[in-house]
């Protein structure tokens, strides 16, 4: 059994504390550097934040398990939708930026379906990774350029917004000593416990799945899933208690874009494959029909009340009942 655990719950440690350190280091690279607060939020902190989830996909697929790598990636948009903003909107109603809502939450839609949709009926080639990157760096690019004209902030921006709230280091803000050395290293050590926990979770997942006879979508979608989406609970929950509610919904809208464009995207290009055919069939239709639910309760009052909380997170609930042998 130890074996088993070992690798998994070590996996996940390196995995969360890597990116931490990843995104602090690489966000004061940034600042030295004089890149503004708002390319590092929309760029670096989304990457950063990410990265778990990527390089345990792309190690996933590289490995011979299409499995876990897209049911990592399924499995934490419907586990940042049900069980995070669940949790979120149980604590403290969720207050919902009609900017967010108008293009990001759209946008989280459309992606969802776009992908649902090319899954249903071709692998997910090079190709098909090329354009969803390209879609990302398109999406990143319109952002910025509206956030720079206006005030109303989107969901990128709220992502970053959600990591200063729980690390007021991680965003600029403060001037400090120059030099690169130390945010190097911080940069280059978070990459490292990042590639070694995501090798560490998929070997034990893999391990997982095979010793007690698992399919390993389901280990991809539930126990991989949620371990990566760790940054995302966090970072909601502390918005919600500290009642910036408007955060805590545009750091998971911001995130099931990256999820799709950027690492579906990554994902892709490195090591194409088809997705699994009981997600094509199951859990991408239902990644489809809680993104449209989740802007549907966003779109009544421009809130997430408790009760729609409480709908989403026994969602969760079936929704692990139901896939779990």
């Amino acid at each position: 059994m130890l074996d088993i655990w070992l690798p998994l719950v070590g996996g996940l440690v390196l995995l969360i504390a890597g990116g931490d350190l990843l995104v602090r280091g690489a966000v004061q690279v940034a600042e030295r550097l004089g890149v503004s607060p708002l390319v590092i939020g929309l760029t670096l902190v989304g990457f950063g934040t990410s990265m778990p989830e990527l390089v345990t996909s792309v190690q996933a697929a590289l490995g011979g398990s299409p499995g876990i790598a897209y049911g990592n990636i399924v499995g934490s948009n419907l586990a940042n939708i049900l069980l995070i903003v669940g949790i979120s909107a149980i604590l403290f109603p969720i207050a919902v930026a009609s900017s967010a809502l108008r293009r990001d939450a759209m946008v989280m839609l459309g992606v969802a379906v776009v992908f649902a949709g090319l899954a249903f009926v071709m692998p997910m080639t090079r190709v098909v990774g090329a354009v969803f990157v390209l879609a990302l760096v398109g999406y990143i690019v319109m952002a910025f350029r509206q956030e720079r004209a206006s005030t109303a902030h989107g969901a990128v921006h709220e992502k970053a917004a959600a990591f200063e709230g729980v690390d007021p280091a991680v965003i600029p803000g403060t001037p400090r000593r120059s030099g690169l050395v130390l945010p190097l290293l911080l940069s280059v050590g978070g990459l490292v416990m990042v590639i070694l926990g995501g090798t560490f979770l998929v070997k034990g997942a893999v391990t997982l799945a095979q010793s007690f006879g698992i399919p390993e979508t389901v280990i991809g979608l539930t126990i991989v899933a949620i371990g990566t989406s760790m940054p995302e609970l966090v970072t909601s929950v502390m918005a919600a208690i500290r009642r910036q509610s408007d955060v805590a919904f545009g750091n998971i809208v911001g995130s099931n874009i990256y999820n799709i464009l950027g690492i579906g995207g990554t994902t892709a290009l490195i090591a194409p494959t088809p997705v699994p055919p009981e997600i094509v069939r199951f859990d991408n239709l239902l990644m489809v029909g809680v993104s449209l639910l989740l802007v549907l309760f966003a779109a009544t009052g421009l809130r997430i009340a408790r009760w729609e909380g409480a709908v989403l997170l026994a969602g969760y609930c079936a929704y692990v009942w139901t896939i779990w042998p």
